[in-house]
């Protein structure tokens, strides 16, 4: 680490500084030794030292590390006392010390209303959620298999959700075996998770690893939300940071991880301000942290099921069976990659079968041939990011060529690289294989001959199917299934519409309730536009809360 990146992570603050956060702060002394914060409880404060030092230690089975040494001016703490998530560190005074504690609610106060202060704070707890992340630093092991399905699940659920974990592998990691017998553990059992050393979980849905870990929040029975956000993608993402920055009480709900589809991106290079590219999962923490300083409540993993619109205000139903209400609702669910009807393909995914191209996929196909299959710019970024990492880069596409899907300057890039091969009027019929894929069925749209390929791995990227299924029989839905807004809206779709206004631009067959994004009917599909209208639906939401 530079000495620049040290000073951002661990800066020391100014006296000025220093006086401001003393007005919401109470000063109290440690003994050599005493343990301020232990590592996996819930955050409760973070600490200035004032005087003396104190060190962050992070403990595992392999003992305790020193992460750093704080100084008078230094802070504790990282992102779990903004996200009221569990300490993944211990911080205890190394020698006698004075420090300055302050509480989270006060932290972000901070945060949100100073921004000299706030800018600093944030930026160094960003920071060090990367560092613990990339060193696997936290409070949960996973044990798994690259022939276990739901082995990458896991992993990429707790990657984008920036949720520091260390990982052994069965097939590669020789102490693994002596783990596993002395907590009387089989191969069979993986993927295992051990939380906090002490909680081991049998390949758990990705709720209960996030209920265990404590970052499942729990969420008030009975509030009535301004607006209630489902999707925390581009478009959920950006309807959060300014619905919160505008006042309104905003709740936004997510079933896995912020970022949506676009999340998954190896990096977005045509969006505005971003001259060198920036990853999806890079996007959208950052703008999860963002939606959070402005006070908005982001609950993940939270899957709605269904929308009550028979009166206001309305209803969210939750997989868990709880309600959560709002004046108003904001769909934002996105799309999904579409899983072709191809014999064999449900078997494999995950196990060869993908439908995102992230490093967790590129380290299981290193120096391997790959398929992609799609003509659109997220199978372009796919091949791109692949083709440096794997000796050849086969693209099957429906179609004639990529001119007409995809963005130039990808096309430019697949043309460029020696082992990126197109293949047009291609489609896979069938995939083959024992426990992990080996080879595929392919059929020429045009002669209409089949032929086998032997590959391991191939990257679906087909096109989207809307996640409207809990929206059936709510608000109306094109053939497709994607919601109609606006002037997409038919006679027949505003027949029971109770308003002698017509619907606003975003707006659906219901008052109240926008959709934006790509789950939108007629909508751009692409970040840049979401994001566009995830913020402009806010006004919106303003003048349908004004009725």
């Amino acid at each position: 680490m530079s000495d620049g990146r040290a000073e951002e992570m661990f800066p020391r603050l100014t006296p000025e500084q220093l006086e401001r956060l003393a007005k919401v702060g109470r000063r109290r002394d440690a003994a050599a030794g005493e343990v301020l914060v232990e590592q996996g409880a819930m955050a409760r404060e973070v600490f200035v030292v004032l005087a003396g030092t104190v060190v962050t230690v992070h403990r595992s089975g392999a003992g305790e590390r020193l992460i750093v040494t704080l100084h008078a001016g230094q802070f504790t703490g990282e992102l779990s006392l903004l996200w009221g998530r569990r300490h993944l560190a211990e911080n205890r005074a190394a020698t006698a010390a004075e420090v300055l504690a302050v509480s989270p609610d006060a932290l972000r106060k901070i945060v949100s209303t100073d921004t000299d202060l706030g800018d600093v704070i944030l930026n160094a707890y960003i920071l060090r959620r990367s560092l613990l992340t990339a060193a696997g630093q936290g409070d949960a092991v996973l044990i798994g298999s690259q022939h276990s399905a739901g082995t990458l699940r896991l992993r990429e659920f707790m990657s984008r959700n920036n949720q520091p974990c260390a990982y052994l592998d069965l097939d590669r990691d020789p102490d693994v075996q002596a783990l596993l017998e002395r907590l009387g553990l089989s191969a069979g059992d993986v993927p295992i998770v051990i939380c906090r050393g002490e909680r081991v979980l049998k390949n758990p849905s990705n709720e209960e690893v996030a209920e265990r870990l404590g970052w499942a929040r729990t969420l008030e029975p009975g509030a009535v939300r301004d607006v209630v956000i489902v999707g925390a993608g581009p478009a959920g993402l950006a309807a959060a940071v300014y619905g919160a920055s505008e006042g309104l009480d905003t709740l936004a709900l997510e079933g896995n991880a912020p970022g949506g589809q676009a999340g998954s991106s190896t990096r977005i290079e045509n969006y505005l301000g971003f001259p060198t590219g920036i990853s999806g999962q890079e996007f959208a923490n950052r703008a999860y942290v963002q939606a959070q300083k402005f006070g908005a409540e982001l609950a993940i993993p939270r899957s709605a099921v269904r929308l009550r619109c028979e009166r206001r205000p309305y209803a969210v139903e939750l997989s868990d069976g709880s309600l959560i209400r709002a004046r108003a609702v904001v769909v934002a669910t996105g799309v999904r990659y579409r899983r072709p009807e191809s014999a064999g393909m449900e078997k494999f995914e995950g196990v060869g079968i993908y439908y995102a191209a992230t490093p967790m996929e590129a380290q299981l196909c290193r120096d391997e041939k790959v398929l992609v299959v799609g003509g659109s710019n997220s199978a372009g970024q796919a091949a791109v990011f692949l083709a440096p990492r794997v000796r050849q880069v086969d693209i099957l596409v429906r179609g004639a060529g990529l001119a007409s899907t995809m963005s130039r300057y990808l096309v430019a890039r697949i043309e460029e690289s020696p082992n990126i091969a197109l293949h047009s009027h291609q489609e896979i019929f069938a995939a083959e294989g024992d426990d992990h894929l080996e080879r595929v069925q392919i059929r020429d749209g045009q002669t209409g001959e089949t032929r086998t390929l032997s590959v391991r791995h191939a990257f679906i990227m087909t096109g989207g199917d809307p996640n409207t299924g809990w929206l059936r029989g709510s608000v109306a839905l094109d053939e497709r299934g994607f919601v109609k807004t606006g002037a997409n809206l038919s006679a027949d779709d505003l027949a029971a519409w109770p308003l002698q206004r017509t619907p606003h631009l975003l707006e659906t067959s219901v008052p109240g309730v926008f959709a934006v994004g790509d789950v939108r009917a007629a909508s751009m599909k692409r970040v840049a536009s979401a994001v566009g209208e995830g913020s402009a639906c806010i006004q919106l939401v303003h003048s349908a809360l004004a009725e």
